[in-house]
């Protein structure tokens, strides 16, 4: 029998009693991150192989206050046995913890602070240490003032106006004090006001000369290996500009591919346009802007590659991102950009995503997450495929014309009537709406005109 469940950020299986200590490492970085639990007498692969009656006893008696006396502060675990199969398994089980970071004693709050990355236990770094801390009190980045801004000089007043008078299905409101600290985009301390990280990325003068690395690198590369780059930009500016740049250089890189349904052209994507735009809403709304490091977009002959500094926000991992879940990084940022209309509803972003992937029948996204970043790969549409995909939705008197550049470079009319036994009319007609679709080219003029075969332009 195997365990209904495979291994993932909240659940880890052991054959055995690990010799060393990395059960206390790994109850850490469950209690610093949303619990989990560790199961012992299972093997990796899922199977249960159960532990001895004796064995149990010695744990029971032992786990729990060697989990208490080797964290800080001090864990108390639920440990308790399991029937399954007759075979009898231990379950070392605890809860989200309050009192972020939990970290090892012995090694120190510095070195100490362990957390949950997929199916991994990683050591976290300092700002990730931060981040914990920020989560015990209930606070967000994007919410914490920025001591070193100037509210009146760092804050675009004519950014923020437009978008309170822009906001679709809202009423227009007068911009008042109340009314910026409500939507967090000041904060006011002892007596001062400050903007907030948020205020700054979304409405700032200038948000690169507080957030240096809270920008988007975009960069097409040649082939499928990153040597040689084609073409590269830097987004900056406040994140509703970034958006609008990377998005403009994403689609300017790509295929457009033309097809024929019921004799009309029409042009497609290579990539579903939705999958694009819920990927890089993602990366700006929930990337972890205390990570100082920019966002990236790679596009590659064969894919393309999305780059967010930051793990997932909330309990999430890759086995429930179909679940519609939705938790929040960076409220301020999402509550902004829900109301400008460029996200819809909340958790619905990456269903959109894999869903939009299967109707045009490609290969399916990959979504990875590591120790302080999450990557998205979007599979392209080859020129091939895209010839390909567009064969198989030319009406079937087309397909048989365009078979015959399976066999030659070049054709001709009367190369056409001789083999489908057409009249010259019927014929032309047939390979001038060929070339409407940039499935073949035209070279040429009257009976010397001849047609070739070209994979889409981008």
């Amino acid at each position: 029998m195997k365990y209904p469940e495979p291994e993932s950020s909240f659940l880890e299986f052991k054959r055995e009693m690990p010799k060393n200590d990395q059960v206390v490492k790994t109850i850490i970085g469950f209690c610093n991150r949303y619990g989990g639990k560790i199961i012992i007498g299972i093997n990796d692969d899922r199977t249960i192989v159960g532990i001895s009656d004796s064995d149990v006893e010695g744990m029971m008696e032992s786990l729990d206050r060697m989990i208490y006396e080797a964290t800080s502060p001090p864990i108390l675990p639920l440990v308790y046995t399991r029937t399954m199969e007759d075979k009898t398994v231990l379950c070392i089980e605890v809860s989200k913890g309050m009192n972020k970071p939990y970290y090892r004693r012995s090694e120190g709050l510095e070195n100490g602070v362990y957390i949950r990355v997929g199916r991994h236990t990683l050591r976290a770094n300092a700002d990730l240490s931060e981040e914990l801390k920020w989560q015990s009190r209930g606070i967000t980045f994007d919410t914490l003032p920025v001591y070193q801004a100037n509210a009146e000089l760092d804050i675009d007043k004519k950014k923020i106006e437009e978008f309170f008078q822009n906001r679709k299905g809202r009423p227009k409101v007068k911009v008042t004090a109340e009314l910026l600290e409500g939507y967090e985009i000041y904060v006011k301390e002892h007596g001062k006001v400050y903007p907030t990280s948020a205020g700054i990325l979304l409405f700032g003068t200038n948000p690169q000369q507080y957030f240096s690395e809270g920008m988007i690198i975009c960069t097409h590369y040649a082939g499928i290996d990153g040597r040689e780059a084609l073409a590269t930009k830097d987004c900056t500016g406040t994140l509703f500009e970034q958006y609008q740049e990377a998005a403009a250089f994403i689609f300017s890189r790509l295929y457009r591919s033309f097809t024929i349904k019921g004799f009309e052209r029409h042009e497609v994507l290579e990539v579903p346009e939705i999958a694009l735009r819920e990927v890089l809403l993602n990366m700006l709304v929930h990337r972890n802007y205390h990570i100082k490091s920019p966002a990236k977009i790679s596009i590659y002959d064969n894919r393309l590659e999305f780059f967010s500094p930051g793990d997932f926000p909330g309990p999430l991992d890759v086995h429930n991102l179909l679940e519609g879940m939705s938790f929040l990084r960076n409220p301020a940022i999402c509550r902004a950009f829900r109301e400008a209309l460029l996200i819809e509803k909340l958790g619905t972003g990456l269903i959109a995503l894999f869903n939009s992937y299967m109707q045009m029948d490609l290969p399916t996204p990959q979504v990875t997450e590591g120790t302080s970043f999450v990557k998205c790969v979007l599979p392209r549409n080859t020129p091939e495929t895209v010839a390909s995909q567009q064969k198989k939705d030319l009406p079937q008197s087309l397909k048989s014309v365009y078979d015959l550049f399976g066999v030659a470079n070049e054709v001709t009319v009367a190369q056409v009537m001789a083999a489908l036994d057409l009249p010259r009319s019927t014929a032309g007609k047939r390979l001038a709406t060929l070339a409407q679709t940039k499935l073949i080219i035209k070279k040429g003029a009257g009976r010397a005109a001849r047609y070739m075969r070209v994979p889409p332009t981008p």
